[in-house]
C-alpha cells in the first residue's frame, strides 16, 4: 500500500496538471491582450477621430471661402454700371458772321441729309472769340418731365450753356434746300476750315458764309446724356470744343 501511494504521489502530477497549466495558458492571454487592446484604442482612436474632424472643418471653410468669393466676384459684375458707347462722327459748324451759329453732325460727308442740325442762338463772331481761349463747352439742356420719353436727337428746343453761361436756346432744325446746298459745297472737304463767298447759290445774304468741320467722337453715356468732342488733327494746335445733350429732372445745368 505505501507503494502504491508513492506512485499515485508521483505519477498524478504528472497528468493532472496538463489542465492547471493549460488553464493558466488561457487566462494569461486573454487577460493581457485585452489591456494591451484598451490600450492601444484608447491612444489611436482618439487622436484620429481628431485629425479626420480638422481636415473636414479645413475643407468647410475652404469651399465657404471659394464659394464668398465667387459670390463676391459675381455681385461686383453684376453691380458694374455699363460702359458708355463711343464712334466717329463729322462734325461741321457753319454760319454767317453776324449769324447764327449752325452744328450739323453727319456719318458720311457725301451726303446731304445729317443726322443731326441745331441752330444756336450764339452768334459766329461770338464762338471764334470764345474759340481763341483753347476751350468752348456747349450745354444743350432740355427737362425730363416734359421730354422723357423723346430721344435726344428729337428734342424739338434745348437751353443752350456757353463755357457756363446761359446764352439763350437751341433749336432741332430740318435740312432744307439751302442747307443741302451748302453740305453739297463742302463734301470735298473732310477737315478743315473756310469760308464761302457771299451770293452762292441763290442766297440773297451778302456776307461769306464760314465754316469748320473736323471729325468728332460722339459718346452715348444713357438715354439722357450723350455729346460730341472735336478731335484735332496732329499739325494743328489743341482746340478743345465740345457739345454735350443732357436730359435733367429740373432743366437746370449744374
Amino acid at each position: 500500500m505505501a507503494k502504491i501511494d508513492a506512485l499515485r504521489r508521483f505519477l498524478l502530477p504528472c497528468f493532472f496538471p496538463t489542465t492547471a497549466r493549460s488553464s493558466t495558458i488561457h487566462t494569461k492571454p486573454t487577460t493581457t491582450p485585452t489591456k494591451k487592446r484598451l490600450s492601444t484604442s484608447l491612444r489611436d482612436d482618439i487622436p484620429e477621430e481628431k485629425t479626420n474632424q480638422e481636415t473636414q472643418n479645413q475643407d468647410q471653410d475652404s469651399q465657404s471661402s471659394t464659394a464668398g468669393s465667387n459670390d463676391s466676384a459675381g455681385n461686383t459684375t453684376t453691380l458694374a454700371p455699363p460702359r458708355p458707347s463711343k464712334s466717329m462722327v463729322i462734325g461741321t459748324i457753319f454760319g454767317h458772321r453776324r449769324g447764327h451759329v449752325w452744328f450739323c453732325i453727319q456719318h458720311d460727308r457725301l451726303s446731304t441729309k445729317p443726322i443731326l442740325l441745331l441752330e444756336l442762338s450764339i452768334f459766329t463772331n461770338q464762338l471764334v472769340q470764345e474759340m481763341r481761349s483753347g476751350l468752348v463747352r456747349i450745354a444743350l439742356e432740355c427737362n425730363r418731365s416734359e421730354l422723357e420719353s423723346c430721344p435726344l436727337h428729337s428734342v424739338p428746343v434745348w437751353t443752350m450753356f456757353c463755357n457756363g453761361r446761359k446764352l439763350g436756346f437751341a433749336a432741332k432744325r430740318k435740312a432744307n434746300k439751302r442747307v443741302r446746298l451748302i453740305l453739297k459745297m463742302m463734301q470735298s472737304t473732310t477737315v478743315g476750315a473756310g469760308a464761302i463767298p457771299a451770293g452762292f447759290g441763290s442766297s440773297p445774304c451778302s456776307e461769306e458764309l464760314m465754316y469748320m468741320r473736323a471729325n468728332y467722337e460722339h459718346v452715348v453715356g444713357s438715354a439722357d446724356s450723350q455729346s460730341f468732342h472735336l478731335i484735332n488733327p496732329d499739325e494743328c494746335p489743341g482746340q478743345e470744343l465740345s457739345v454735350f445733350l443732357l436730359r435733367s429732372r429740373n432743366g437746370i445745368c449744374q
